[in-house]
């Protein structure tokens, strides 16, 4: 069976989301879960677009060993330079540079003619090269180019030295008939294909990222980027999980293989939707929270019967567990140590301390801790900045007057270790809250989107609440998981204050 490589863009494309923003410790965690996951190629991210992104890439090169990692470049030597600089301790390493190819890209916003277009995209894979042996060239909006002016271009960077072709739909225009034949098309017509991988890139406007990436492996690509949870621009990207169990429950109709380790999905799903606050729809396939429910009345009599009747995944290949109620209160540290272990989690004995606490307080509220409990714990104490200066809540309490007018007290620890209280009111009790807090602090802040969700299932599950905040001009997002509603949308907004401070201190250190 042919091998189809997995390209995974989470921490570039992906990052790309609308109001994601994740810091350095966390695409440091997403990459390790990666790692596990066992993508064949990481794009860390794009270098030469801000300093932070940088020493991000810096970071995962120098941390995952069996994964290739690649950054994103413009045709251009500065951002060349920048992937070198910043990939170079990666074991293994990729450069990923970029030109665009169709028409009215080549016009308005390149402003080159094709000629010029083919001298540069030539130009700079050579020059790529003296610092990269592994060079994957993608022609931007690859969709809409025309065919033999790309036939042409490609057989031109591939004798420069490219070892991998990307033909992506940029714009997510392309139908899968359409697009397969573009991949033959090149199969068919440049002279020198056969010497590099085929790599499809799709964006899901249209709905078809999915549908399009397996027309361009039946017509020769070996190569597949997406992304976990489909996140990305617009309306995302293909969704690698999906991709992976398709390919392994159609084995019978696909010949095709991929070094996916599909028990991680759940935990690599959880772990995306946790840092970036995009959360899964409940009928997203595979990882969505409905797609092993079975509400018709004939769809459960067919399960209890013969699951197979109804149910082509089983929960267990994509790491959901039936049943995964581990620790309660009378559970020791040895045994929540082991559950750490068996969580796949690396934590320092500083961090095991921390996280033993909070679970044992947790224990004081809820009778039974489930995975996802753990999971939420874990990931913030992984994450955790508390070396840097920082907002801790001491306590608050909302109160409502005669006229149901909310107001809120909170007593609050400053970045200096200064103790201070402040009450306000607001339209309703999480307003007050927020109202209370920004007369409280130093920094501007501004709340352009709130997010509430619950981990797990029950009365006593916790809250999560997701905040995206413009802080001192600094876009930041932040999370916060509670048993109260008020407590989580409070850490929340905390928890984004802070990650501005952090994200200040990293911006001062890089310059």
């Amino acid at each position: 069976m042919t091998q189809i490589k997995i390209f995974d863009t989470t921490l570039r494309d992906g990052e790309q989301s609308p109001g994601v923003n994740l810091n350095q410790l966390e695409k440091l965690e997403l990459a390790k879960q990666l790692e596990k996951f066992g993508v064949d190629i990481m794009e860390a991210g794009f270098p030469a677009s801000s300093k932070g992104d940088f020493e991000a890439v810096k970071k995962i090169a120098e941390t995952v060993e069996n994964v290739t990692v690649t950054g994103l470049a413009r045709a251009v030597k500065s951002d060349i330079d920048a992937c070198r600089d910043a990939l170079a301790n990666a074991k293994k390493k990729r450069l990923h540079v970029f030109i665009a190819t169709s028409p009215i890209h080549m016009k308005y916003k390149l402003k080159k003619t094709p000629e010029q277009v083919i001298e540069t995209a030539v130009e700079m894979v050579k020059y790529g090269k003296q610092f990269f042996d592994d060079i994957e060239w993608s022609a931007e909006d690859a969709s809409r180019s025309d065919l033999p002016f790309l036939a042409e271009i490609i057989e031109k960077v591939i004798d420069a030295g490219a070892t991998v072709i990307n033909l992506p739909d940029t714009v997510g225009y392309t139908m899968p008939r359409e697009y397969g034949a573009m991949f033959k098309y090149m199969k068919d017509n440049v002279p020198n294909i056969d010497k590099v991988d085929l790599s499809c890139h799709c964006h899901n406007d249209l709905g078809m990222a999915l549908a399009n990436s397996f027309a361009a492996v039946e017509n020769g690509a070996t190569q597949v980027e997406g992304t976990i949870n489909g996140i990305g621009e617009r309306a995302g990207n293909a969704s690698l999980e999906e991709l992976g169990v398709a390919l392994t429950i159609r084995n019978d109709y696909y010949p095709y293989h991929t070094n996916l380790v599909l028990k991680e999905i759940k935990r690599t799903s959880d772990m995306v939707s946790k840092f970036t606050g995009m959360t899964v729809p409940g009928n997203k396939a595979v990882v969505g929270r409905n797609a092993f429910a079975h509400e018709s009345g004939i769809h459960q009599d067919g399960v209890l019967k013969n699951a197979e009747t109804y149910e082509i995944i089983t929960p267990e290949l994509v790491g959901v567990q039936s049943n995964n109620l581990v620790l309660g209160k009378h559970s020791g540290r040895h045994a929540f140590t082991d559950k750490i272990k068996q969580l796949g989690y690396q934590l320092s004995e500083d961090k095991i301390k921390k996280a033993f606490i909070a679970f044992k307080s947790l224990t004081d509220q809820k009778k039974e801790v489930t995975d996802d409990d753990l999971f939420a714990i874990l990931t913030d104490i992984q994450t955790d900045t508390s070396n840097v200066k920082r907002y801790t809540l001491e306590g608050f309490q909302v109160q409502y007057d005669t006229s149901d007018k909310p107001s809120a007290t909170i007593t609050l620890i400053t970045p200096e270790g200064n103790k201070i209280n402040q009450t306000d009111t607001g339209q309703g009790s999480v307003d007050a809250l927020y109202h209370t807090l920004d007369n409280m602090i130093a920094e501007q802040t501004h709340l352009t989107d709130f997010q509430l969700n619950s981990i797990g299932q029950g009365r006593d599950a916790l809250a999560e609440v997701h905040v995206s905040l413009i802080v001192d001009e600094i876009e930041v997002s932040g999370r916060g998981s509670a048993q109260d509603v008020l407590e989580a949308a409070v850490l929340a907004y905390i928890n984004g204050l802070n990650r501005a401070i952090y994200q200040k201190r990293v911006n001062a250190t890089v310059k």
